[in-house]
């Protein structure tokens, strides 16, 4: 069973331009960069499933960081596991908690096994219904395959806008 099926519980049935760099990590949303240990929830703050950081949205729809391959979509909709052509694999984690709100107020553009190219729309998220529900929208972006990878650094900091170059390696 892989780290997507053990986080996921098993297995579950107009975008903006992109620039397609190696080994990089876009902005899978609109809003503001906050590091890691800002993310209102402890597994992502230490960084338990890997490194990344943390997106407060403004955007209401995720779209794809790279081109690759939907590797999990949570039964609940509130996250989705890609793993990049290159060998990145990620998790976009949108909201914190929000499992628990059963998949309302989010809906899948995607499925898994699909390919994806940069800048695919993968998920459309109410963010009204996330602060409804009264769980912080906070997105983590996380590498969970950080060790297998050259060093992470993270180049985007501030407002980002989607496709803006957030995550390089190197």
């Amino acid at each position: 069973m892989g780290f997507f099926d053990k986080l996921f519980g098993g297995k579950h049935d107009a975008a903006p331009k992109f620039a397609g760099e190696k080994m990089t990590i876009m902005a899978p949303i609109d809003g503001t960069v906050i590091p890691l240990e800002q993310i209102p929830d402890e597994t992502f703050a230490t960084a338990i499933l890997g490194p990344g950081c943390g997106i407060e949205p403004t955007g209401d729809t995720v779209y794809a960081p790279f081109d690759g391959t939907i590797t999990q979509v949570a039964s609940t909709l509130h996250a989705i596991g890609i793993t990049s052509d290159d060998g990145i694999e990620l998790l976009i984690h949108v909201g914190m908690d929000t499992v628990e709100m059963q998949g309302k107020g989010f809906t899948a553009l995607v499925k898994e096994e699909q390919k994806i190219k940069a800048g695919t729309a993968l998920l459309k998220v109410d963010l009204d219904a996330i602060r409804a529900a009264n769980h912080p929208t906070t997105t983590a972006v996380i590498v969970t395959n950080a060790d297998d990878l050259p060093k992470l650094h993270i180049i985007a900091g501030g407002i980002v806008s989607t496709g803006t170059p957030l995550f390089k390696f190197e």
